[in-house]
């Protein structure tokens, strides 16, 4: 399982050192603002899928003295990484962009080069993102998620390049600042949606998702009469429940210890790589006795 979600990473490596180079040589040979922005992004996505792959490489190591709940939320930590260098990524071209518009120095060379790199981003960026999104639901692996989704954007954001590209082709020079500043928009579009998915696991935000189905799991146990306490959590691609079940208390210890057996069997068939906790307790009926009536 490691080496392949490390054997995925290390693909996307050599995938965005070729993407990068190429795409910066003909951003420099064309001053095309739109090509160099992608160039820039193709370089930070070098950046993150390095850091992908380490912390692929050292997210399944298992728990320790030091690490008691695994190294999974390296994976998260890697993903908050790839957030910040998107934005990074946003500032610069934002910038560039409204100064091109601003002064009015547009014009860019536009070659057979040019809609070549652009296109073979498109098409490696769609091969790649199947190829992580595949291994990230196989795994359940954050990093590689992130990944997947990062450079499924990066096929929208070399597409808007391309039509600034055709427009200057007729002249409309302008239109490949404005494509640049598309792509920017796209690329803060998704640092959102990964900061702030990296951060609700990064501070233990109980996934609702996996609460809902825990619940529904529980519901389908006839001996379960209640429950409470149900605390999960996440870190990279594991996951921790904890619950306290109510049960009959004229239940014998082995009746306890299969039926708890069996929900933990079943909600691991439901939630890959998970570790369940589970406590049982007698179900007892509270009466109190008021003035007018008996309350159960």
């Amino acid at each position: 399982m490691v080496k392949e979600k490390k054997r995925v990473a290390l693909i996307s490596v050599f995938a965005a050192i070729f993407l990068t180079g190429s795409k910066l040589a003909i951003g420099i040979l064309t001053g095309s603002l739109g090509i160099l922005s992608e160039a820039l992004h193709s370089g930070l996505d070098f950046v993150a899928a390095v850091i992908t792959y380490l912390s692929v490489s050292v997210s399944d190591k298992p728990a320790d003295k030091n690490h008691n709940f695994g190294h999974g939320k390296i994976e998260n930590l890697s993903a908050l990484i790839e957030t910040i260098l998107l934005l990074i990524t946003c500032v610069w071209i934002i910038y560039e962009a409204v100064s091109r518009l601003v002064s009015g120095n547009t014009d860019i060379k536009v070659n057979v080069w040019s809609y070549i790199v652009v296109i073979s981003s498109i098409i490696i960026d769609i091969n790649r993102s199947r190829m992580l999104s595949k291994a990230a639901k196989k795994h359940n692996s954050q990093a590689l998620e992130a990944d997947a989704l990062h450079f499924a954007t990066d096929i929208w954001s070399s597409a808007v390049v391309l039509f600034g590209l055709i427009c200057a082709n007729f002249g409309f020079f302008f239109a490949d600042s404005v494509a640049a500043l598309g792509v920017a928009v796209i690329v803060l579009c998704v640092s959102y949606k990964l900061g702030k998915k990296s951060i609700d696991v990064l501070l233990d935000k109980a996934p609702q998702e996996t609460i809902d189905l825990v619940e529904k799991t529980l519901a389908s146990f006839e001996e379960v009469r209640d429950f409470h306490s149900l605390k999960v959590r996440t870190a990279g691609a594991d996951s921790f429940i904890k619950l306290n079940i109510h049960l009959e208390p004229e239940m014998s210890l082995r009746q306890v210890h299969e039926l708890c057996r069996k929900i933990e069997k079943e909600l691991n068939a439901l939630i890959p790589r998970s570790e369940v906790y589970i406590l049982a307790e007698p179900h007892v009926i509270v009466h109190i006795q008021t003035a007018d009536k008996e309350i159960l």
